[in-house]
């Protein structure tokens, strides 16, 4: 309802700006393009998105947070300074959106007219200061261990999928018989406490799966189911990318803590079978 009532003041505000300036500039922002970041030599991965807003700033001034394409109004003319910072949905939760901290902004000088629309097209990439933990499938050896109880083990695949990207992906399939899948990333990664971090994950899935972060210390393992990727069913699945905040996480752990990322699922109760596929695996930290 919050968000409901946001959008409703935001519409009512330019509303109420374009009766009262009948001549407003026009500002027009198109989807967003994510290009590689040649300081990190590769380094980032398949470079799939899903930066769904934009924050906008005209002379350092928020004008506000919205869902591209938009077409806005700004009461300003003349030459100026113009920033849009890519905004993601967070751990899927639609009316939860940030700021995605490992993303550059897209920043332009161009001149507002009056009455006159200003087309942007922005574009991204990775800070070159982000660390970055890759599980993408295109080697026979990746980099997923499974757990003693998981009755289900994980494959490589490359069958024909609508808007799948690269060459594999990771499939798990669930069934009356084999009906737990509980997996691990191999890789203990050590993130200092306080860090940015973030899970990104490429999926397809038509049986619940939670992600997790198992905390390994000198006293043993633990691991914390963080959230929960809902099944789609089989006739309407389709790829989907998801961001995970795992800073809280981190930050609930101790200094001499390192981390792996967990996958749990077990057969959605009065299904025969289930079906998950995942890939673009990313840990980011910095």
């Amino acid at each position: 309802m919050r968000a409901v009532v946001s959008f409703t003041v935001i519409i009512l505000l330019f509303s109420s700006c374009v009766k009262n300036n009948p001549d407003p500039s026009w500002l027009e922002v198109n989807e967003w393009t994510l290009n590689s970041n040649v300081e990190l030599s590769g380094e980032e991965g398949e470079l799939t998105h899903r930066i769904t807003n934009a924050k906008v700033y005209v002379n350092d001034d928020l004008l506000g947070i919205f869902e591209v394409p938009f077409r806005i109004p700004v009461l300003k003319s003349g030459y100026c300074n113009i920033k849009i910072y890519p905004v993601v949905i967070n751990n899927g939760i639609s009316a939860s959106k940030i700021q995605y901290p490992f993303l550059n902004y897209y920043e332009t000088n161009a001149d507002l007219l009056q009455n006159e629309v200003l087309e942007l097209n922005p574009v991204t990439n990775y800070k070159s200061v982000t660390n970055f933990w890759i599980e993408d499938f295109e080697d026979i050896n990746n980099s997923i261990d499974h757990d003693l109880n998981s009755a289900c083990t994980m494959i490589l695949s490359n069958e024909d999928l609508n808007d799948f990207n690269g060459n594999f992906y990771g499939k798990v399939v669930l069934n009356e018989t084999d009906s737990t899948w509980i997996a691990y990333t191999t890789t203990q990664l050590a993130i200092v406490n306080g860090s940015k971090c973030f899970l990104e994950l490429d999926y397809y899935v038509t049986n619940d799966l939670y992600t997790g972060l198992v905390f390994v210390s000198p006293a043993g393992s633990t691991n914390n189911i963080n959230i929960r990727l809902n099944s789609q069913a089989p006739e309407d699945a389709i790829w989907k990318k998801i961001y995970i905040e795992l800073s809280e996480l981190v930050a609930a752990s101790s200094n001499d803590t390192n981390f792996l990322q967990s996958f749990t699922a077990f057969l959605d109760e009065g299904d025969s079978e289930g079906v998950i596929l995942l890939d673009n695996i990313k840990v980011l930290w910095y």
